[in-house]
């Protein structure tokens, strides 16, 4: 006796969430100009066609990936901070990105964006990005700019740290640029 095997149709919102999930490893390892939308399509088990129903280009689908890399961010950290303020809200922000840092493809995909910048749409959604997290970060603790800018320079470190994985380095500036408490040891 055969079996059937039902399918359950997804919405063209669903289908969007399922290549957006697929579209951020290949874009995180090969960035906008390095990815294939094939490969894209393929991961995500739809047609090339179809790839382009959903998003109309490639860099259209590399902006709904920064944005949506982003708003993970900012969800976090609003998740985060509740009702704190001062520099407690940013050590709540701080230990939340923490925990993001160990998602390599979401981690190496906001270095994408960062190198993509140069193009003005990529450049305007990558500004948005992380200009509502500043907002976010001023709102909620009510800092100076100055403490801000101190917040947000120890966070870009902290990608660079983790994209290299420093802390398995054994060499001894490895540790001493890598800041404390912020990675497991391996």
């Amino acid at each position: 006796m055969a079996t059937t095997t039902v399918r359950t149709r997804q919405t063209a919102e669903q289908r969007r969430a399922s290549v957006l999930r697929a579209a951020l490893p290949e874009f995180a390892a090969g960035g906008l100009a390095g990815t294939s939308t094939e490969d894209i399509a393929r991961r995500a088990g739809i047609s090339h066609p179809y790839l382009f129903r959903l998003f109309p280009t490639k860099k259209a689908l590399f902006i709904a990936v920064v944005d949506d890399c982003f708003a993970r961010v900012a969800d976090a950290f609003v998740a985060a901070v509740g009702d704190l303020r001062g520099q407690e809200a940013l050590h709540a922000m701080g230990a939340s990105y923490g925990d993001l840092l160990g998602d390599n493809d979401r981690l190496r995909m906001q270095l994408q964006a960062y190198a993509a910048s140069h193009d003005p749409e990529v450049g305007d959604a990558t500004r948005r990005g992380f200009g509502r997290l500043w907002t976010i970060a001023s709102d909620h603790s009510g800092l100076s700019a100055e403490e801000l800018r101190r917040f947000f320079a120890e966070g870009m470190l902290l990608n660079v740290v983790a994209a290299m994985d420093l802390p398995s380095s054994h060499a001894s500036w490895a540790s001493e640029c890598t800041p404390p408490g912020k990675f497991r040891t391996p």
